[in-house]
């Protein structure tokens, strides 16, 4: 669990949005960290969660085994697959190595054009800055063009998340943030 337990309650509120508002939460099918808060929460209100994890994590027992659909994959690849087929729109919480896996491989995918989902980085209490300072510095070294901020959105709060989703373009889903 992260340091702060802020970004636990964060986790917990955001999954709490999410069945209160019919979006379904597509997630890597654990029960540990911030995403498995974040799956109990949009359960808890009410919400659908499909998890998506591959054998050899559900084999050690780390998946959440009350969802409302829990797919066992056979790798990693197939995981984030089927994660991106299952998906309209990508919502980065703070996380680690495989966080920053995944969100590097869905702007890289959307920079190729083999995707123009939305993809919204919340930057939770500065999280994502070095992740900014590193795109930035990136631009100014030559390697990415200042475009690559095109696609992807950073939010600073939960509460920007979902304005987020509906005035994007390109989402299939548009929530009724009228509840919030």
């Amino acid at each position: 669990m992260p340091a702060d337990m802020a970004f636990s309650e964060a986790a917990k509120a955001l999954g709490h949005q999410l069945g209160e508002n019919n979006i379904r939460l597509v997630y890597g099918g654990g029960h540990v960290g911030l995403m498995g808060i974040t799956a109990d929460a949009t359960l808890e209100a009410g919400g659908e969660v499909i998890g998506i994890i591959p054998g050899h994590l559900h084999d050690i027992e780390v998946s959440h085994e009350n969802l409302t659909e829990l797919h066992v994959v056979d790798s990693m690849h197939t995981r984030k697959q089927m994660m991106f087929e299952k998906s309209d729109a990508f919502v980065v919480l703070p996380g680690g190595i495989g966080t920053l896996d995944e969100t590097f491989e869905m702007i890289t995918w959307r920079q190729l054009r083999l995707h123009d989902k939305p993809i919204i980085l919340v930057n939770y209490k500065g999280y994502w800055q070095p992740f900014i300072d590193l795109m930035e510095h990136m631009i100014t070294q030559g390697f990415v063009e200042r475009d690559v901020f095109t696609y992807f959105e950073v939010v600073e709060g939960l509460e920007e998340i979902l304005p987020a989703l509906q005035r994007s373009p390109d989402a299939e889903i548009q929530p009724d943030i009228s509840k919030m």
